[in-house]
């Protein structure tokens, strides 16, 4: 299995760009996919820098409805004319981030697309193949992300704070090894964890995505970081975790964690 990060908040690698977003080109035995696509059309640039075909690439998987994640969909579909992309039924529910003053920008994602006749919408778990499954649906309230009280979605006029319900995690299972793929975790990586343990009986072999811990309490990094370190995973972190509980992580797991910057490259 081959994970390339075409989009990420950082690049160390001048050819790159770097955006606040997410894509990753997962490769397996039998499938080509693209999991996120960041802000815009950076992943698309990128991948030609990299020589990741995105034409060729069979299925795509948006995490959420949050643009940084799903704002690069119709340079996608452009680009690639067969491949199906799977969200949650509520990625395309209005989404907004509450900043100064009481200021509510929207975050969601280009509803012109909603009615495309590629896109397939899931509930609380799909079965893809033997290979890829995807699941929502996390109920637990364990170390949820602080930065959540900043998100919104909307019904009507009301604004409420988003309960994540649009968000989905990928598992990829190959030669024995589960792979448990995220966006940005914002149901918290614990429960994600935790509902993954459920399913599987078992923990990630490889926890790859985003944690949501940027501007999160030390203390509340490390309960996060006591509970990866139990779960013996190898975890490949990268966008909304931050660098600064990334490194806390770092000294707390040492090997079992890394960090994926753009132009990153993965072979499991």
């Amino acid at each position: 299995m081959i994970i390339k990060t075409l989009a990420e908040n950082i690049s160390n690698i001048e050819d790159l760009g770097s955006e606040h977003g997410l894509s990753l080109f997962i490769e397996t035995k039998h499938h080509k996919i693209l999991f996120d696509t960041g802000a815009g059309a950076l992943f698309s640039e990128n991948a030609a820098k990299m020589k990741v075909n995105l034409a060729e690439v069979e299925l795509a998987i948006i995490s959420h409805g949050h643009y940084d994640h799903g704002g690069g969909l119709k340079t996608f579909l452009n680009i690639n004319n067969k491949a199906k992309v799977y969200l949650h039924q509520k990625a395309f529910e209005k989404h907004y981030l509450n900043i100064a003053a009481g200021e509510k920008k929207d975050i969601g994602l280009d509803e012109t697309l909603l009615t495309h006749e590629r896109l397939v919408f899931m509930q609380d778990r799909m079965y893809i193949d033997e290979e890829l499954e995807l699941f929502s649906n996390v109920l637990g309230e364990r170390l949820r992300p602080s930065g959540n009280r900043y998100l919104l979605s909307k019904a009507g006029e009301s604004f409420m704070l988003d309960d994540f319900a649009h968000e989905q995690n990928l598992i990829l299972n190959e030669d024995g090894k589960n792979v448990l793929v995220t966006g940005c975790a914002h149901n918290g990586i614990v429960n994600i964890i935790e509902h993954f343990r459920k399913e599987k009986n078992s923990t990630p072999d490889y926890i790859i995505g985003g944690f949501h811990l940027q501007d999160e309490q030390p203390d509340v990094v490390g309960e996060i970081g006591k509970y990866l370190m139990e779960t013996k995973a190898k975890c490949y972190t990268c966008h909304c975790t931050g660098i600064e509980s990334y490194k806390l992580l770092k000294a707390m797991l040492g090997e079992n964690i890394e960090y994926l910057s753009t132009g990153s490259q993965l072979i499991l």
